[in-house]
């Protein structure tokens, strides 16, 4: 088997005397779409602003292998440019040669008439397909995402979940937190996170995702 992307040692974490999460182990392998399962005020977005280096645990040690992406729960963008204007900022941030990969998300994700539009003027489902290109255009190893399909119409969300099948044959691991998933069957592993504690949801075997039969849309 290959090394762990991802893996957290005894992280724990606390404000003053309200302990938020205890002695969290987990192992994100490359290639694997793994669930985080929780209530509100379960402690999800600060383990994952953890994993995302946002925050720092009290306890614990975290191991990250190659680059992530992070996708926040509170889409931050600057109203006030354009779309074609986020992905030349992050360009330069990233250091890319071009934009190849985020004009092909814009395609993926269905928004490409959009490239000139001020955010201002963007639903929030559109802000969310923007927020995970930025995260995105940089072809990273690790994909990290806070409750990623708010506002998404049917068809983005199946355009989104075709998009995961498609970053794992490129062995991307994905990470998904949120605070309710109907579909189980598409992960390789869920957990569920309460009381700041964590535990392996079984996933039956005849549920799993088989890659193999996965079908793209035209």
């Amino acid at each position: 088997m290959s090394q762990p992307i991802l893996c957290t040692q005894n992280l724990s974490k606390a404000y003053s005397r309200h302990v938020v999460l205890r002695d969290i182990n987990l192992e994100v392998y490359p290639g694997s779409l793994v669930g985080i399962v929780g209530e509100n005020g379960s402690g999800k977005s600060t383990l994952l602003r953890i994993l995302a280096g946002e925050a720092r645990p009290n306890h614990g040690r975290i191991i990250r292998q190659g680059t992530f992406g992070y996708c926040p729960q509170v889409v931050i963008l600057n109203e006030a440019l354009t779309v074609k204007q986020h992905l030349d900022y992050f360009r330069a941030a990233y250091r890319l040669d071009n934009i190849e990969r985020a004009e092909e998300l814009l395609e993926e994700l269905g928004y490409k008439q959009c490239r000139q539009s001020l955010v201002a003027n963007l639903s929030g489902g559109t802000r969310q397909k923007l927020n995970l290109t930025l995260a995105l255009m940089h072809k990273p190893q690790l994909l990290l995402l806070d409750e990623p399909y708010q506002g998404f119409d049917w068809e983005t969300y199946l355009r989104f979940w075709e998009l995961t099948q498609n970053l794992k044959a490129q062995g991307c691991a994905v990470l998904i937190i949120s605070h309710m998933f109907f579909e189980q069957k598409r992960f390789d592993e869920l957990y569920q996170l309460q009381d700041g504690l964590i535990k392996k949801i079984d996933v039956p075997l005849e549920e799993k995702p088989a890659q193999s039969k996965e079908v793209k849309k035209p």
